[in-house]
């Protein structure tokens, strides 16, 4: 809630400014801002619905409430983009002189050090906890600070006779916001489409080196960074007994969890090995 609080502050600070001022990119950057405070509310109902436990309805857990959270989040940056866009154009079209002045230039600065803050609190944390969402905010939040010294340019631009830059700036941070929105919903697809998480190979050379068994073939991997599942085909001797077959599945299953705490279930296939797989 802390984080939250934060970036209304900050959006509210531009936005107001901004237009005190009449300066279009500072005005544009509190968009951003505002975006910034709304994918935190989504966050939060995404986390707070993916963090409920495992029910009949849902044997794989509410996981991707989080993933879909943060597809919320890209559309809402492309909103905010569209949005600055229109309104960078406009202003582009009817030309007003920004009245650029010490208060913006302080707004600015002390902004910009409260996006640090929250970026590398959101990131330190979303790495910690492996959470897509929070690395994805942090990513949205990385840009805000980027644009906000896209800002501090316009209005040396400004100072120095130059007053078109401020609309430009204002184009250039909807760029900004688009690209953000393209990779957090680049990186939610590929859990919502269950890309491969990492190299089977890894897989495979944990568990070769368990005594029985002899090959494994067909390995993969689905779901997000803190929540991995695997199924794979292992093959042992024909003659193996089923109830040491067994064994040898859960003894599979707690190697590979092992190594990767990340994983959260394992399926193990068990096949025969024939004269025909040598």
């Amino acid at each position: 809630m802390f984080i939250l609080f934060l970036n209304w502050l900050v959006a509210a600070l531009k936005v107001i400014f901004g237009y005190l001022i009449k300066s279009q990119s500072m005005i544009a950057d509190g968009f951003h801002s505002f975006a910034d405070g709304a994918s935190n509310v989504i966050g939060i109902v995404g986390i707070g619905m993916a963090a409920k436990p495992r029910d009949a309805d849902h044997p794989y857990g509410h996981g991707k409430y989080e993933t879909f959270a943060s597809v919320g989040i890209s559309f809402l940056l492309f909103l905010t983009c569209l949005n600055v866009l229109h309104e960078s154009i406009g202003r582009l079209r009817t030309p007003q002189l920004p009245d650029v002045d010490m208060r913006g230039l302080i707004i600015m600065l002390c902004t910009i050090g409260v996006n640090i803050y929250v970026m590398v609190y959101e990131r330190n944390k979303g790495k910690q906890l492996s959470s897509l969402l929070l690395v994805s905010d942090a990513m949205h939040t990385r840009s805000d600070i980027f644009t906000s010294f896209s800002v501090l340019v316009s209005f040396a631009a400004v100072k120095s006779g130059f007053p078109i830059f401020d609309p430009l700036v204002a184009i250039m941070i909807s760029v900004f916001i688009a690209m953000a929105g393209v990779s957090v919903l680049r990186q939610s697809a590929k859990v919502l489409c269950d890309s491969a998480v990492f190299d089977p190979k890894l897989i495979e050379d944990t568990i070769l080196g368990i005594e029985g068994v002899k090959r494994c073939h067909k390995i993969r991997t689905r779901g997000s960074s803190d929540a991995i599942y695997v199924d794979l085909h292992v093959q042992v001797q024909s003659s193996m007994p089923m109830n040491v077959a067994h064994r040898l599945s859960y003894k599979i299953e707690d190697s590979i969890k092992k190594r990767f705490p990340q994983i959260v279930d394992v399926v193990v296939h068990m096949e025969p090995l024939t004269s025909r797989d040598g």
